[in-house]
């Protein structure tokens, strides 16, 4: 590495060229990043809002790459992240820091088979039913071939196969009857388009690059089997790291559906004695009489009827797969593909099927997995089995033999990194133990402090619940070493945003917003003349509050649903009167700085549902272990989303504004100062009027501003 220039100097040079200015905060970063990466040491790292984490941990991992002649894998939790990294980041990054390097630093993206295009399954799906139609009327179906004939004809011209490249996008349905899953292709080799294979060709231009791009999934999914999509490396950056635990227990979650062991039985009847497949359609028609019977949500217990259904589906699965057999060797190209699909099919149910009936074998208390039952209007019923955490997965598969780095904007919780560390896998941070003892020995400390809140979140997400048998301040054995670092943010947030707190309020109701909440959500946006974003913990809420709110303002309002959420988002900037009100998505995907938003609006503390399946399995597992289970599952969850969501208030130096939460429980509950800690340090009030005086000034200086461009 001597032979490089060091991490300031490209940093500076990097910087300099794009047209930035020096902070502080992202010195510090990429100092400490690559401090990590040299001493082979977990990072995590909390930069908030503009303070440039990009090109922080970017730039030390090129340099790495390039010294060491290894790539560093990005991984990253939304599509519009990696979307920037590959378009703008990195094209601008290596442009600035080719003429110190020996040469200009190369990159790639990855996604999983799934996201390209797969020529084979194009060509055999014309012959074969479209999958997963069986639900569909003929006018659905119709729009489906039109979909998919849309696809074929983009085809002809794509050089890439990247569905997110085709502009506008099709429907996951119809994209289904043109790509395959990672366990579903037959290999280049065998496939008669293994040479124009979309797939194929995004993992040749990963081969030699210095940086390669990815999605936490895929990260996950590259840990979980038995060989690895991602080129082999040493270093990982997980940006975006809060999102790390829910996307990796998505990919570990497995389903079992009527429509599922349905296709299955009909890939195997290719392959099979007619017998030996008809005796798994049978098991779908068991399948579904017994959901139509079981309850929805968590089953704790599985009576005979469904255990027996799952069972003979299993069973049956196993038995297709032993009529199939070994493959005989040389296979035509159709017949090949046939096995694939097959035996990927007949897999997932088997798999699935299995892990459904061993969560039970454990006594409930030291259960390791959780089954629900999921149905709905618009899809059919669904078994899903899921771990209760992945922090033993990611401890032994992420962090066994690379160096990783993880970073977002909100990791901190309660006013450290403990709770999140702990879903990873990582457990107590080496300059954590010592307070940790303090805490232990001081029992005078009051049940629902910052810091202890901290501490009883800290038990959630575990790989085992037995694990927290063993609350003490000291490492348990096989923890990887890590540390933590807060760079803070260049905003000044005691002086740019306040933090109101509606404390006036009757606690919210199940029942939809009462009166009072709508009249104060009426007063503030009055007060702002718009600017608003709403976050509400439901879409019924968010409807009805534009719904009724519609009648009494004068302002735009906005709703989630009635269009794409990228074009309200875009309407919300460009209108600047508007208001903007939406559920889950908006909480996190917003970014809209100047005077569009200077007010953001939470209805309600975003505690998980109570009959959310994990959330409450989770909870109860943590309680039966000593731990305080509320804090340490529904306060981190609502702790991490209030983070998020008030975070996109201030996305620039700047920007001003109010971030009215409605919910007095956050000044009034015991759990109030836990998640108060886990927020930046907002200048507070309870009082609406300095509020809405706030709101006005904001207002009227945005309005003369506006006047002054105008003229």
């Amino acid at each position: 590495m001597a032979d490089l220039p060091d991490v300031p100097t490209l940093l500076g040079a990097a910087v300099k060229a794009l047209g930035g200015s020096s902070r502080e905060g992202q010195q510090t970063m990429a100092d400490a990043v690559s401090s990590a990466v040299e001493q082979r040491e977990h990072l995590v790292v909390q930069a908030g809002t503009g303070t440039g984490k990009s090109l922080a941990y970017l730039v030390p991992a090129i340099r790495h790459a390039m010294a060491t002649r290894t790539p560093v894998v990005v991984s990253t939790a939304t599509i519009a992240l990696q979307n920037q990294l590959i378009d703008r980041d990195l094209p601008r990054l290596a442009a600035a820091l080719a003429p110190l390097l020996p040469r200009e630093p190369t990159f790639a993206v990855l996604k999983g088979r799934r996201n390209y295009l797969c020529r084979n399954r194009m060509q055999t799906a014309s012959d074969e039913e479209a999958e997963g139609t069986e639900l569909f009327d003929a006018r659905q179906l119709s729009s489906l071939g039109r979909q998919v004939a849309r696809v074929h004809e983009w085809a002809e011209d794509t050089l890439t196969g990247d569905r997110d490249e085709l502009v506008p996008g099709v429907s996951d349905l119809a994209w289904r009857q043109v790509s395959v899953g990672g366990n579903e292709c037959m290999g280049a080799r065998v496939c008669s388009f293994g040479q124009e294979c979309f797939a194929e060709f995004a993992r040749e231009a990963t081969t030699g690059v210095d940086v390669v791009v990815t999605n936490h999934a895929m990260l996950s999914i590259d840990m979980s089997q038995g060989y690895h999509i991602l080129p082999e490396h040493n270093t990982i950056m997980i940006d975006e790291a809060h999102e790390l635990v829910d996307r990796a227990t998505s990919v570990a979650t497995g389903t079992l559906t009527e429509r599922a062991v349905t296709a299955a039985a009909k890939r195997a009847a290719r392959l099979v004695e007619p017998g030996v497949s008809e005796r798994l359609s049978e098991c779908a028609d068991g399948l579904s009489l017994m959901f139509t019977e079981v309850p929805e949500g968590r089953l704790d217990q599985i009576d005979d009827g469904l255990a027996g259904a799952v069972a003979a589906a299993r069973d049956a699965a196993a038995a297709c797969v032993a009529a199939i057999g070994p493959s005989p060797g040389e296979l035509d190209p159709d017949t090949a593909s046939d096995r694939r699909l097959a035996l990927a099919a007949l897999g997932e149910v088997r798999e699935a099927a299995e892990r459904v009936l061993e969560s039970y074998e454990p006594p409930l208390r030291d259960r390791t997995e959780i089954v629900w039952l999921t149905k709905g209007m618009s899809r059919p019923p669904a078994l899903n089995v899921a771990p209760l955490g992945v922090g033993g997965l990611l401890r032994e598969k992420l962090f066994g033999d690379r160096t990783v780095v993880l970073t977002s904007a909100t990791l901190t919780l309660g006013g450290d990194f403990t709770a999140l560390a702990r879903q990873w896998g990582l457990g107590r941070e080496a300059a954590q133990e010592a307070a940790d003892r303090d805490a232990v020995s001081d029992s005078s400390a009051e049940p629902a402090s910052a810091a202890d809140g901290a501490r009883d979140a800290a038990r959630a997400g575990g790989e085992d619940p037995a694990d927290d048998d063993d609350d003490g301040p000291h490492r348990a054995a096989g923890e990887p070493r890590w540390r933590g670092l807060d760079v803070g943010s260049p905003f000044d947030h005691g002086r740019s945003g306040i933090l109101y707190v509606a404390r006036h309020l009757p606690k919210p109701g199940r029942d939809g917003l009462s009166e009072e909440y709508l009249a104060e959500i009426a007063g503030l946006i009055e007060a702002s003349d718009g600017r608003a974003l709403g976050l509400f913990s439901s879409m019924r809420a968010a409807q009805q509050a534009a719904d009724e709110l519609r009648e009494r303002l004068d302002q735009p309002i906005l709703c989630q649903g009635e269009d794409s959420t990228g074009q309200l988002v875009r309407r919300f900037a460009e209108e600047e009167r508007s208001c903007l009100f939406g559920t889950l998505s908006l909480w996190q995907g917003v970014d809209v700085p100047g005077p569009s938003l200077q007010l953001v609006i939470v209805d309600r503390i975003p505690f998980p549902r109570p009959d959310d399946p994990l959330a409450s399995a989770r909870q109860r597992a943590v309680s039966a272990h000593g731990g305080n289970g509320f804090l340490a599952v529904s306060a981190t969850h609502a702790a991490l989303l209030l983070a998020q969501g008030t975070g996109r208030l201030l996305r620039s130096t700047e920007d001003r504004g109010v971030i009215a939460v409605l919910d007095p429980r956050l000044a009034t509950a015991g759990y109030g100062g836990f998640l108060r800690a886990s927020l930046p340090p907002y200048w507070g009030t309870a009082d609406p009027e300095v509020a809405r005086s706030a709101l006005r000034r904001l207002a009227e200086k945005a309005e003369a501003d506006r006047g002054e461009t105008a003229a």
